[in-house]
């Protein structure tokens, strides 16, 4: 794993995001072993939380992190999924977007000098002093999907994390959103960050890849609130949802605390699959050949996307990524 991180600094790549959920990898310890072994690519979390890991230590592993890497931590950060962390884990869970805000708030005390920091939301830190901060703030990105949210990342955070295969329509009414209300905050709309992942797979048979973008939709989409994110004029997306919804058994398992593990072993995620059309798939994600991929990418980059993000099990062998990034790259 850390070998393709150093390939993937050698053929060009600019960041590498490591995601992270409560019954999968580490996303900081795998970042901190890649630190040193690259030089130059960034390394962004995708995306820790302030329930499964309180502020203080986020603020600790993400100064680690910059520190070990000269300087190049990126932080992505999001509420998580709280019925988890609430019904399995026993975390609190109240006032995810307070705990959310205060987090940043706090973060960005901790990152400074004297390195204190204080706050009266439901996290509560009473004056806390670290030892030590990054080299410099780390960018701080949300995964943002409801207005709420939205307005957030506008307001204090440097940018937006789209989850895979947010559709156009969607990416352009958030990034307006946020615009606005960085402008409303007297920020500079134009420095915020949107980072895309399109469901990218060069390849001249869609069909493999159409199917495990249907997992996908399949087990995340699912959840509360992210079909938002799939907006179509040419689809009932609701419609679509709710019947994929009801085959992975989605709104049952999430109210016993559920994760992807039991919506995988206990959903029926074939029919939930079938309930997908293969021609909005093809809308939402950019699967085809090279020409159809950079002028999905060229689309984005009109609608306000300022990075976009390839999976690494839809890339080509690992030879082929310098040229990969050369042919997508924006005139």
């Amino acid at each position: 794993m850390i070998a393709a991180l150093e390939m993937a600094e050698a053929a060009g790549f600019d960041r590498v995001w490591a995601s992270e959920d409560p019954d999968s990898w580490d996303a900081i310890a795998l970042l901190s072993a890649a630190a040193v072994r690259t030089s130059r690519i960034e390394l962004a979390t995708g995306v820790l939380n302030p329930f499964y890991r309180h502020p203080a230590l986020i603020a600790a592993s993400t100064s680690t992190l910059d520190r070990l890497s000269d300087g190049r931590a990126v932080l992505g950060l999001g509420r998580g999924q709280p019925e988890w962390y609430e019904r399995k884990l026993g975390i609190d869970t109240g006032q995810p977007l307070a705990r959310l805000e205060e987090a940043i708030a706090l973060l960005r005390q901790w990152w400074a000098s004297p390195h204190t920091a204080s706050s009266e939301g439901p996290i509560g830190v009473a004056g806390w002093e670290r030892r030590f901060g990054p080299l410099r703030q780390p960018p701080i990105l949300l995964a943002a999907a409801g207005p709420r949210a939205v307005d957030l990342a506008g307001r204090v955070a440097d940018g937006i994390i789209f989850n895979e295969m947010t559709s156009l329509p969607a990416i352009r009414r958030i990034v307006d959103d946020a615009r606005r209300s960085a402008e409303a905050a007297g920020r500079d709309p134009s420095a915020l960050q949107f980072v895309a992942r399109p469901g990218l797979v060069v390849t001249d048979d869609p069909t493999p890849a159409i199917a495990r973008k249907k997992r996908g939709i399949a087990l995340i989409n699912t959840l509360p609130g992210m079909d938002r994110l799939l907006e179509s004029p040419n689809f009932d997306v609701s419609a679509i949802l709710g019947e994929a919804r009801r085959a992975m058994k989605t709104d049952e398992l999430l109210a016993q605390g559920g994760a992807f593990t039991d919506m995988r072993r206990e959903g029926d995620l074939p029919a939930a699959m079938t309930a997908i059309p293969d021609a909005f798939v093809e809308e939402l994600a950019a699967i085809g050949s090279l020409g159809h991929i950079a002028a999905r990418i060229e689309m984005l980059r009109l609608v306000g996307v300022t990075e976009v993000v390839a999976m690494r099990a839809d890339l080509p062998p690992e030879r082929e990524w310098p040229s990969l990034i050369e042919a997508l790259k924006s005139p």
